[in-house]
């Protein structure tokens, strides 16, 4: 099978030797979102504004390859403080409806990238 590098502009530049998402026959496996502003360069205060970043820049990095939110079949939040876990999954449940969402994990890590709240990433199927 062929592997595609997937790029938009409308997301982040990637800050290390990654690719934003690859895609794989039917699979879009889409590395993890931060919130950083892809056109600024900033990163929101808060756990609500950065959710809402992450999501952005993961909704297009799967329109890149060719999906959205509702071809998505895993997620994996990655959280700085598990305290954050209640206003984050409020703003997830925006993103992905109930009777949709895919299987998610979801855990705390000592340190993200920038000193960011919360990471993203996402396999979704597109066919």
């Amino acid at each position: 099978m062929k592997k595609e590098l997937i790029y938009t502009e409308n997301a982040p530049e990637p800050v290390g030797p990654y690719s934003q998402a690859i895609q794989v026959g039917g699979m879009l496996f889409c590395s993890g979102q931060i919130p950083i502003d892809p056109v600024t360069g900033a990163i929101p205060e808060g756990i609500e504004a950065q959710t809402r970043q992450v999501l952005k820049n993961l909704v297009e990095v799967l329109k890149a390859g060719g999906g959205g939110y509702e071809n998505v079949v895993k997620t994996t939040v990655f959280l700085q403080d598990m305290n954050d876990f209640p206003v984050m999954n409020m703003i997830y449940a925006e993103s992905f409806r109930k009777e949709s969402a895919p299987a998610r994990s979801t855990v705390q890590v000592a340190k993200l990238p920038k000193n960011v709240k919360v990471e993203i990433e996402a396999i979704a199927v597109i066919s």
